[in-house]
């Protein structure tokens, strides 16, 4: 019983192989004077399973190359002349009848049948539509020196390791599409039509294999073909197009974008410029894009009605236009963004961007937290309101200062105050802080030059940590510089803490109001007491700290002030 079990199953097996043996292949081999090699070629193949038939384009050889062929059991087609590789292959493609049609060159001295069905395979599982091998051989002068610049130019998308090889294997349907050529650009020509026809190729690695190598004069000859195939196709298929027309439209709408940005800027901003030539250059360039952006439509519509392969002329086209796109787009950003910002007030136009600095700190709980910060626009301050600066809460964070804080300019006090709902980036400045600052109104500042603005500027920060009130003189600074940390302690308990940069020399505590004694600091830690009534202040200085505030000297301002 197990007998006759084990019989059905094989029966099965063999019945199921033949069943599945759904496509017929045929095996086409080009030669010219190849008696040598050419049977041994012709052996590997039939002794595949998956070939139905080998046939042998004998392209006027003067040798045996036809009777060492029909010894080896292929079916031979004589050409009477030689007539090219191209040729034969189309010869034989037309006289063959399988389903896949596979082409390999007759001089090939150690093809194997397994490098014919790594061929074959690819197509019958229907992973491929074709099929082109990379191997090892000593030769490839033609390849890298010509083939694979010029590819890369035309058609970067293709990125073959071997585009010129000459054993393929292919679906008979895809190959009705392709035009041969006569000569040796066959093989990168029916590459060029896989691509754009948007066929699925797959590069098949076959190992090494071993032929005589051509002298200089045949290489030329191949090179002259192939540059000629790869050409041609470049134009058949739009390509040239795309890199001259195309390529200058795209270059002048650029300019002419670039123009444009050029004229808007010199107008708001370039002093150096004359308004009206900036209006003159503004609009030329306008002009400019607008005419090479509809050249560059119309090229693109032709281009593409042209091309067989829709998606792969798109693929191409990106490759080799992508960053000029991306430049074309940031510029057309920058524009869009700046012209979004225009504000007409009172018959005067004017440009405030809203784009500002990005800010990244830590808060006290260590996580990182981001803002984006001004510009600011300085405008005059409200009326009775002469002491008072109303300043955005982004640039107060950058001053590091906080809301009810004093600056002094001039001799004059102005007391930091919250700006109004509705005017989230203006600054309203008195004139007489304007002056003193060297602002105007209607100047924009960018937060990251605020500190400029302010830099050298004394302070009177409110820094306490507890109900009194406890205040620092500090002088802006527009960078960072080597400081302390500052402890206030009222009866052994810390009232206030700060951080600053410190030069050495003395520094004056005032105890409401009043001047209560200096601190000595000399780079190094120091701890200083004070005896005020029934109280006992300690100020602890330790050094080490950076910070872009400057602590206030005795004769620059009060370095300390506690109320009591």
């Amino acid at each position: 019983m197990s007998w006759l079990i084990l019989m059905v199953v094989f029966f099965l097996c063999a019945f199921r192989a033949v069943k599945d043996k759904s496509h017929t292949v045929s095996v086409v081999i080009p030669a010219f004077n190849e008696e040598k090699t050419v049977g041994s070629v012709i052996e590997a193949a039939r002794k595949s399973d998956m070939v139905d038939e080998v046939i042998v384009v004998d392209d006027g050889s003067t040798d045996n190359t036809a009777g060492a062929a029909e010894e080896a059991g292929a079916t031979v087609i004589r050409h009477t002349s030689n007539r090219g590789k191209g040729a034969a292959l189309k010869t034989g493609f037309k006289h063959s009848r399988g389903d896949i049609v596979v082409f390999v060159d007759a001089d090939l001295e150690n093809m194997t049948t397994e490098k014919i069905e790594r061929m074959i395979k690819p197509i019958i599982t229907g992973r491929a539509d074709l099929t082109k091998t990379r191997f090892r051989r000593k030769a490839g002068r033609v390849t890298e020196l010509t083939a694979k610049p010029l590819l890369k130019f035309f058609f970067p998308e293709i990125k073959f390791e071997q585009p010129l090889s000459g054993q393929f294997a292919a679906k008979r349907s895809a190959l009705e599409k392709m035009k041969f050529e006569e000569d040796y650009g066959v093989d990168v020509g029916i590459v060029l039509d896989a691509d754009v026809l948007g066929l699925t190729v797959r590069e098949v690695d076959i190992g090494s294999i071993h032929h005589d190598m051509a002298s200089l004069k045949d290489l030329n000859v191949v090179a002259n073909e192939v540059v000629r195939t790869i050409v041609d196709r470049a134009l058949e298929y739009g390509r040239i197009t795309m890199m001259d027309s195309m390529g200058k439209s795209i270059r002048m709408c650029i300019l002419g974008l670039s123009l444009t940005t050029l004229g808007v800027f010199s107008i708001f901003f370039i002093r150096a410029i004359p308004a009206v030539l900036g209006v003159i250059i503004s609009l030329t360039g306008f002009i400019m894009a607008v005419y090479y952006f509809l050249r560059l439509i119309r090229r693109s519509i032709y281009v593409f009605r042209r091309s067989a392969g829709k998606l792969q002329t798109v693929r191409s086209f990106i490759y080799m236009h992508f960053p000029i796109l991306i430049s074309a787009l940031i510029l057309i950003a920058m524009i869009s963004t700046l012209l979004g910002a225009v504000e007409v007030d009172d018959g005067k136009i004017s440009i405030e961007p809203t784009s500002g600095n990005l800010i990244i700190w830590k808060k006290s709980n260590e996580n990182r937290t981001f803002d984006v910060r001004g510009p600011y626009r300085v405008d005059s301050a409200l009326e009775n309101e002469n002491n008072s600066i109303r300043i955005p809460e982004e640039a107060i964070n950058t001053l590091d200062l906080n809301y009810g804080d004093r600056i002094f300019l001039a001799g004059e006090a102005y007391t930091l105050n919250r700006t109004r709902e509705d005017e989230t980036n203006i600054m309203r400045v008195p004139s007489g802080a304007r002056n003193a600052l060297g602002l105007n109104v209607g100047d924009v500042i960018q937060d990251g030059n605020l500190r400029k603005v302010f830099s050298n500027v004394y302070a009177l920060r409110n820094i306490s940590d507890s109900n009194l009130t406890v205040y620092n003189g500090i002088i802006i600074q527009d960078d960072d510089s080597p400081g302390a940390e500052v402890r206030v302690y009222l009866d052994d308990r810390m009232v206030a803490r700060t951080t600053g940069a410190m030069e050495n020399g003395a520094y004056t505590v005032y105890v409401d109001g009043v001047a209560a004694g200096r601190i000595i600091f000399r780079g190094k830690d120091t701890d200083h007491r004070i005896y005020w009534g029934a109280h006992v202040i300690k100020i602890e200085v330790r050094s080490g700290a950076m910070d872009d505030m400057r602590f206030a000297k005795s004769s620059e301002g009060r370095f300390l002030n506690v109320w009591l």
